[in-house]
């Protein structure tokens, strides 16, 4: 098994703390490159790919079983060329080769393990395998040996084989055709009826076991001028609150629940399930007024700003499940250690409101929960960080993922920039700031083009769609937040490499890397929604808002094309929510404002006014002309500010103060 003493592989110099995690292996791995496939063709030996990431339970066990192993070494090293991937770090070879293991399985998950010609042709895939085999389940050795022994002997039909499924992936990739384009009324009304067909009345939440938080569908559904449809939002972020998803004591909500009433999580924490769940915790509190919403948001960003923040301002990927080499061990607690730590009387009164007993409700101990306190609500706005934070901490230590992507970046900034302003938090607003200042800072390239991944001081590998998307989202949000022009100016700029980079001008639609990026086995479209929303969905949302900031017929055109490519692409509606809250926004569109001031107008209460502004003063004139030209038909008044609201095809007479506005224009 692992032994301290072991030679490093040619991983020590990777930029990625999942590849580092593997630089000690005795398997001699490289990381994705030219270089190993060369070894590849020239020692003609197969491929073994294995990707994963570095909070990921099983790619964990994965490792200790196997790639610790000096058996399974031995015959990686004499027999094939071993390649490890980052997922999170190149999340363009992880999607091909993750449509790969579908193609074959079904299904897909990580650690995903492929096996493939020099020619990167797979020939087999799969996800975790045991170091042997185990009820009746094949296992690594077992494969190895097979590939091994079939490459010498009957290796035209593994390469045979490669050649089928490389076929079938580029023949369905060229021949997806398009769904009828549907209106977007009707596409709304179907996602509303297929989430209530899945939603679990009970514990909130759609579809079975293990649940999801999926925050997109809760989105989509509070922009619903609909009863039910909040229902379904209020049951679903109340029990994820209360379950042990959620973290009690230090705040921020872990992967997914194992069972149906979110109390036992797979306990890694992901920056983008946090991010995303802001975003949604924060709507819902707007949408209902229900303080246990603003607790939980609350909590989720002084998570992320405490325990995930690079000191410079850019955010970290995650934190793992285990702890010591056990999953969940840092979250779970015995009584004992509550009322020793908090004393008698509190210590029993939080065993009792927290479902801590000496039974356990987790391999022997408790997962901290509100699901069987009925009183939960009067828990909400309790401080977290105290004594048990602080003992937790000391007691066990979870790995960090310290890499910063600059696609989740973007999703914790548009999350953060809004909660700041609609929670009246300037240090959510400044936290989000300072990210942005990050990436802007370290993850560019001369052209303006976006990288992907930072670490370690360094930045690498191209952006894909998500980066550039999610980063523009994040810019717009952060321009809504402050109306400085600087933040539109570079949403224009990401927003026309993005086009330039992925979208396809004849048929629609963004591919996932870029035209000048390294060229895989295929070159997908994705736009479903998985456990973030499709990177084609947050584009549409992007040039739907940059039509209006800018006035530009550019963007329009750009919107008007993936509105169509996206609604061809939407069979399954309840499975693009995140577009269909984009097309729900549209539908509910309460109105544009464009104000000029002669003077410093009222920013706070523009802030609240919850639609589209855009700010032209004296100070940011030619800036703001420069990057919507159309404001020069709009003068700066001797003194004062004038009002311009449009809504729909309708434009209202300017209006020279704010309460004139709301009463006459935006509430009539």
């Amino acid at each position: 098994m692992n032994d301290a003493r072991q030679m490093p592989n040619r991983l020590l110099d990777a930029k990625s703390p999942y590849l580092l995690q593997h630089a000690y292996n005795p398997v001699d791995w490289h990381p994705w490159g030219e270089e190993a496939f060369q070894i590849a063709r020239q020692e003609d030996k197969p491929v073994f790919l294995s990707i994963g990431y570095s909070t990921c339970h099983w790619c964990h066990v994965m490792a200790h079983e196997s790639f610790e192993d000096a058996e399974v070494a031995k015959l990686l090293n004499r027999s094939f060329v071993s390649i490890k991937v980052d997922r999170e770090e190149r999340p363009d070879i992880d999607a091909v080769y993750m449509a790969v293991c579908q193609a074959f399985t079904g299904s897909g998950g990580w650690p995903l393990t492929i096996l493939m010609t020099p020619e990167k042709k797979p020939f087999f895939a799969g996800t975790y395998l045991p170091k042997k085999e185990r009820y009746g389940a094949m296992g690594l050795i077992q494969l190895l040996r097979f590939v091994e022994k079939n490459w010498t002997s009957n290796k035209a039909r593994l390469v045979e084989e490669s050649e089928k499924i490389t076929r079938f992936l580029k023949k369905t990739q060229e021949n997806k055709e398009a769904g009828p384009e549907k209106l977007p009324e009707a596409l709304i009304k179907e996602g509303i009826e297929q989430l209530k067909a899945t939603f679990d009345p009970k514990w909130g939440g759609f579809g079975p076991m293990p649940k999801f938080p999926t925050p997109h569908n809760l989105l989509f559904l509070l922009e619903q001028d609909e009863k039910n449809a909040t229902e379904m939002v209020e049951k679903t972020l109340t029990q994820m609150y209360r379950g042990g998803i959620f973290d009690h004591i230090g705040g921020g909500f872990c992967r997914y629940s194992t069972d149906e009433m979110w109390l036992v999580p797979h306990f890694e924490k992901m920056l983008y399930d946090n991010a995303l769940l802001l975003l949604a915790y924060t709507e819902g509190y707007l949408r209902t007024g229900r303080a246990l919403y603003r607790d939980a948001a609350d909590k989720i960003a002084e998570y992320v700003m405490r325990e995930l923040t690079h000191e410079k301002g850019g955010f970290f990927c995650s934190q793992d499940a285990d702890s010591e080499g056990q999953e969940g061990k840092y979250y779970v607690f015995a009584p004992g250690e509550i009322i020793r730590i908090l004393g008698e009387r509190e210590g029993r009164r939080f065993c009792k409101a927290y479902d801590i007993d000496f039974r356990g409700n987790f391999e022997g101990k408790s997962i901290p929960n509100l699901l069987k306190n009925r009183e939960y609500e009067k828990e909400a706005g309790k401080p977290f960080v105290g004594a048990l934070y602080r003992y937790r901490k000391q007691r066990t230590m979870l790995h960090r993922d310290e890499k910063v992507l600059t696609s989740w970046n973007g999703l914790m900034i548009t999350a953060l920039a809004r909660a700041g302003v609609r929670l009246e938090r300037p240090d959510y607003l400044r936290a989000a700031l300072e990210a942005e200042k990050f990436v802007c800072e370290n993850m560019h390239e001369a052209g303006g083009k976006l990288l992907s991944r930072w670490y370690g001081g360094q930045a690498d590998h191209p952006g894909t769609l998500e980066d550039y998307a999610f980063f523009a989202w994040a810019l717009l949000e952060c321009h809504a937040a402050t109306f400085r022009p600087n933040y539109l100016e570079k949403a224009c700029l990401v927003g026309e490499k993005m086009l330039e980079q992925f979208f396809d001008s004849d048929m629609g639609g963004g591919y996932l890397y870029g035209k000048d990026s390294e060229q895989l086995l295929i070159r997908p479209k994705e736009t479903y929604d998985g456990a973030m929303p499709s990177g084609n969905a947050v584009a549409a949302l992007v040039m739907r808002q940059l039509a209006f900031f800018t006035g530009q017929g550019l963007w329009q055109k750009a919107w008007e094309q993936q509105d169509c490519f996206l609604r061809q692409e939407c069979r399954y509606p309840a499975g693009h929510t995140f577009f269909l809250w984009v097309l729900s926004q549209e539908k509910n569109e309460k109105g544009q404002l464009i104000c000029v001031s002669s003077e410093e107008p009222p920013l706070q209460e523009l802030r609240k006014l919850g639609i589209s502004v855009l700010v032209k003063t004296k100070d940011n004139q030619d800036a703001m002309e420069k990057v919507a030209p159309f404001l020069k038909d709009y003068p700066l008044p001797e003194q004062g500010t004038d009002y311009y609201f449009c809504q729909g095809n309708i434009c209202h007479p300017p209006v020279h103060d704010l309460e004139s506005l709301e009463k006459n224009s935006i509430n009539a």
